[in-house]
């Protein structure tokens, strides 16, 4: 869309009136709307204005045991499920983007309304949900999909909407904040805290979208999206994880009296035409241990939002969890519903600014370079020249002397990325330096 969606009222089906719902997917997740769903039946009656009511759970296995839950409800056809006639409100959380993506399009298209939790499924495909959401004049919510049961979609799209949004910044993702923060505080190895995570729940078999940034990256495509008005895809974030997080970097952070996060970071860019573009970043960086950032611990969740009269906002709470999300997905079903029965519906895609999307050479922020150079004279020299080809200004400069060869670690004042990374090739190139051992940017 090349313009603000337009509103149509819809008319509500009454006051009194039953939403038949349809619940894709019995997860930890799905179990626990649909417990809440049966133990809330009376508030939620009363804050809709008329009853829910679960007329089919789809699952991948039916004969599973699935304590509390009638069986005559679940079917292992959810296609089927929702396109009935008697389903006015789909709950998806199944996860994953191909099949999610057909049983919400089959959904919306034929007039249902839709709330989702699957960052994934509305990073890749906001603009064709959203169409068909607005083609049918129906609702599709998915405030679960960011950061569980913190509030983020909602006030982005409702209470900022008068607002001009400047800049997202935060913690989005529990795993990777719990491997780093135990890492911090324990000063154990990246394998060993990942490994705990594991058993503990917080990290899933394969951690890949977790570790290596792109469950942050949807996050951070869906906010961007929604702060500055335009489309933006998981593509378009420049996506690196916390793999490469060693020991020797967190004790860095420490020396630096700073801490590592993985930070997704949305801002709006202005060059010095005033011509403005979005930027979204995900990777680890240093934050200064008197950030808020830096005390956001274990699995929870922060972010920041700059916006140009409310000034700085922060949200903070659980990221990720059966109840924290359950919760805002229950949130987006009882707006969801209220709207179908008493007429109405929810903001949709806004995307009329079409801002272009930054170059990552662009972005500018300072930087934590740790090298292994030879300890001999001149070598700083050689080291700060190299910097100066570029246009890195040097803001400090530490050594630390090694059993062969010193340690050097600089921090940079602001420069752009492909800046940095061209003075890093041409530290690699010098025979006075062993190895650049990391690069580590540094926010907040």
């Amino acid at each position: 869309m090349t313009e603000a969606s337009t509103y149509s009222f819809r008319p509500g089906s009454g006051a009194g009136s039953t939403v038949g719902v349809a619940l894709l997917g019995m997860g930890t997740v799905g179990a626990e709307v649909m417990r809440l769903l049966e133990i809330r039946a009376d508030e939620f009656a009363a804050r809709i204005g008329g009853r829910l009511e679960v007329r089919g759970v789809a699952v991948g296995d039916i004969n599973k045991p699935r304590p509390g839950v009638d069986p005559e409800l679940l079917t292992d056809d959810a296609m089927s499920l929702v396109n009935r006639d008697d389903i006015q409100l789909v709950i998806e959380v199944i996860g994953g983007i191909d099949y999610p993506r057909e049983l919400v399009l089959a959904a919306l298209n034929s007039g249902k309304s839709v709330v989702t939790a699957n960052k994934a499924l509305i990073a890749a495909h906001a603009d064709e949900l959203s169409a068909a959401a607005e083609a049918s004049g129906v609702d599709l919510f998915f405030e679960a999909a960011v950061a569980a049961a913190i509030p983020l979609v909602g006030p982005l799209r409702r209470s900022l909407a008068g607002d001009q949004v400047n800049a997202v910044m935060g913690i989005v993702n529990g795993t990777t904040n719990f491997i780093l923060d135990a890492m911090y505080s324990r000063g154990a190895g990246y394998e060993e805290m990942l490994a705990e995570a594991t058993e503990l729940g917080y990290a899933e078999a394969d951690p890949t979208a977790d570790v290596d940034g792109f469950d942050a990256a949807s996050k951070a495509a869906i906010l961007a999206s929604i702060a500055f008005h335009t489309r933006v895809s998981s593509d378009d974030v420049h996506t690196e994880g916390i793999r490469s997080i060693t020991t020797d970097d967190i004790k860095a952070a420490k020396a630096a009296d700073s801490t590592i996060k993985l930070l997704a970071i949305c801002e709006r860019l202005r060059d010095e035409q005033g011509k403005e573009s979005v930027s979204a970043r995900v990777y680890p960086a240093l934050v200064p241990l008197s950030h808020p950032l830096a005390s956001v611990s274990e699995s929870f969740n922060a972010v920041f939002v700059e916006a140009e009269s409310a000034g700085g906002l922060m949200f903070y709470g659980n990221g990720a969890g059966g109840g924290p999300t359950a919760s805002a997905v229950l949130g987006d079903v009882v707006a969801v519903a209220r709207n179908i029965v008493l007429g109405g519906r929810g903001p949709g895609e806004s995307t009329y600014a079409e801002l272009p999307i930054a170059d990552f050479g662009d972005i500018e922020t300072r930087y934590h370079v740790d090298m292994e150079v030879v300890d001999r004279v001149g070598v700083l020299a050689e080291v700060a020249n190299a910097f100066s080809e570029h246009g890195v200004s040097l803001k400090t400069v530490r050594q630390q002397g090694l059993d062969n060869g010193a340690r050097l670690v600089v921090i940079t004042h602001v420069a752009k990325e492909r800046d940095l990374e061209e003075t890093v090739n041409r530290l690699k190139s010098l025979d006075a330096v062993n190895s650049v051992r990391s690069v580590i940017r540094m926010e907040g």
